[in-house]
């Protein structure tokens, strides 16, 4: 496991402390007085501003200009941490679903998984079953997090996530690289959850709400970028 590099652990060194006792706040939205046909509410500036086209399949540039250029524009995303069980029963994996063909390994072998959705009071554990390990090495050890039973799936969830929804696979879809054509470049899972495991403080008693303030959710941003979720506004939906 590569230790951060000394500049990153001074940046962070200088950065505030986490604060614990921030409370979602609510606020009104940027414009409370828009009305339809208004548009955005930045008296057109953003009109004012160019864009530069971008042919994903161009000459030179890179998959990897892709993946950056996506996954630091398409935020925040909701992080699928994955826990999933071989199919001889002899090993575990537990990792964000993106990170790990062991996970994939796992879904296709069995078709079951556990989707553990993340929270702040975890976020470093959770962070930690991103590492590069070799298939077999369990990342429920290398993050300290807790195995929990389930009911319909064979592989665990994870206690400390106040959300987690026990699954199957419905179908994998693999797609060709279209710069390396014969070589599958990426992969999409679909699953249909079959149990919900909801935590009791969290959750309303119609048993149909989860509520923000105990989930504390945490998003993937770009780069090595978490972001928190403290600050809310509400805008109800327009009726035709």
């Amino acid at each position: 496991m590569s230790k951060a590099r000394p500049d990153f652990d001074q940046l962070q060194a200088s950065r505030p402390d986490f604060n614990h006792n921030a409370q979602v706040t609510f606020t009104k939205p940027p414009n409370p007085t828009w009305k339809e046909g208004d548009g955005a509410n930045d008296g057109g500036a953003s009109l004012k501003k160019d864009h530069v086209e971008i042919d994903p399949n161009e000459e030179g540039r890179s998959v990897a200009s892709n993946y950056k250029l996506l996954i630091s524009g398409m935020v925040p995303r909701p992080i699928a941490l994955i826990s999933t069980k071989s199919l001889d029963g002899t090993s575990t994996n537990l990792a964000p679903f993106s990170y790990s063909q062991d996970t994939l390994k796992n879904l296709n072998e069995t078709g079951e998984c556990v989707i553990n959705i993340i929270s702040e009071h975890f976020v470093e554990a959770a962070n930690a079953t991103a590492i590069n390990a070799p298939y077999g090495v369990s990342e429920w050890e290398t993050s300290g997090l807790t195995q929990a039973p389930t009911s319909v799936v064979k592989a665990a969830r994870v206690k400390e996530s106040i959300l987690a929804i026990e699954a199957k696979l419905v179908e994998v879809k693999e797609f060709e690289s279209r710069a390396v054509p014969g070589k599958k470049s990426s992969v999409l899972a679909i699953v249909e959850g079959v149990r919900f495991w909801a935590r009791e403080d969290a959750i309303d008693e119609e048993r149909s709400l989860i509520d923000l303030e105990v989930l504390k959710p945490i998003s993937r941003l770009g780069g090595i970028s978490y972001g928190r979720t403290t600050d809310a506004i509400e805008i109800p939906r327009p009726q035709f």
